[in-house]
């Protein structure tokens, strides 16, 4: 598996509007690799959702203060690896992007099978600028 903190995508174009919702995941990554919890929640909708097993927080400041936590944490020195995504626009300002992720841990040359998930994202342009509006993830396989 490739270990990246960027976007990868295996579609061979995208349109300027599919451009700027994968900009807007490479900036997610550039501020999760920075452990700059600020940069990655002003990402984020001002009412954005964040569920994953075990894990449910509504609005950017929530989702900023759990980053904080988790930089602060076991997220310390972490990135993050995706494949094989998909942007799919569903109107001019909304988007959904499915991917393959997994957290890298400070230290670790791959991410352990156990932990990689399917993410969905949704993301909606706010003001001109594309912004998350949700992200979810579940196991990519049986525990």
């Amino acid at each position: 598996m490739k270990m990246t903190s960027t976007f990868t995508d295996a579609s061979p174009a995208r349109s300027a509007a599919e451009q700027a919702v994968a900009d807007v995941l490479d900036q997610m990554y550039a501020a999760w690799a920075a452990g700059d919890a600020d940069a990655v929640a002003r990402l984020y909708t001002h009412d954005a959702t964040v569920s994953m097993p075990a894990v449910y927080h509504v609005g950017a400041d929530a989702i900023g203060a759990w980053f904080a936590a988790g930089f602060a944490g076991r997220l310390r020195g972490s990135t993050t690896i995706d494949e094989a995504r998909r942007v799919r626009l569903i109107g001019p300002d909304a988007a959904i992007v499915i991917s393959t992720s997994g957290v890298l841990l400070a230290g670790e040359a791959s991410v352990p099978p156990q932990r990689l998930v399917r993410g969905t994202w949704v993301l909606a342009r706010e003001g001109g600028q594309w912004r998350i509006a949700l992200y979810g993830n579940c196991p990519l396989q049986a525990a």
